[in-house]
């Protein structure tokens, strides 16, 4: 690369990285390399490696959760907002998510963080059920095993079983906003 790498070239290396390969290949050597830049190109961004993961930390909650939602917020009460987070959440690509969970396993620090997360997601969820009509002390559960499948569809290695129909997803959400 002939042009200086800013904050955020490192942070979308990383992530893609961390998606790629898991935790263990965040090493300020091996991402230099992957960008064809020396080592001090990374330091000139970061403090340290604890530094660089916990921007990717935020990073991956940022857009993956907190922009979601301001999303939704900017919409609220428009009908089928619960039917197009479903749709687009079950039909998009998950590996960073999943790696994510994998390095939570591993790092307590990760772990909160990723719980944050699916606190945040599921209130959203909750939310959005409730300005469906669902009753409030009903909608934290439906939204809890909403997530669940959520979490649960990327786990599927049967690829006739890791997706449904936009047809069959709105019926299903029609399920939990009753």
């Amino acid at each position: 690369m002939t042009d200086r790498l800013s904050k955020a070239d490192w942070i979308a290396h990383g992530l893609r990285v961390l998606a790629r390969d898991g935790a263990n290949a965040l090493k300020v050597g091996p991402l230099a390399q992957g960008l064809n830049v020396s080592r001090g190109s990374f330091y000139w961004h970061f403090r340290d490696i604890a530094d660089f993961q916990a921007q990717l930390l935020q990073s991956w909650q940022e857009s993956s959760t907190d922009q979601v939602i301001q999303s939704l917020d900017a919409r609220k009460g428009e009908p089928g907002l619960l039917r197009e987070l479903m749709q687009s959440a079950l039909s998009s690509g998950r590996r960073l998510d999943r790696a994510m969970r994998s390095w939570a396993a591993e790092d307590r620090a990760v772990a909160a963080i990723v719980a944050s997360v699916d606190a945040k997601r599921v209130s959203r969820v909750a939310a959005l059920l409730i300005d469906a009509g669902v009753a409030a002390e009903h909608a934290t559960h439906r939204a809890c095993f909403l997530y669940w499948a959520f979490l649960g569809q990327v786990a599927v290695m049967d690829r006739r079983y890791a997706s449904l129909p936009a047809a069959a997803l709105d019926r299903i959400t029609a399920l939990f906003e009753a």
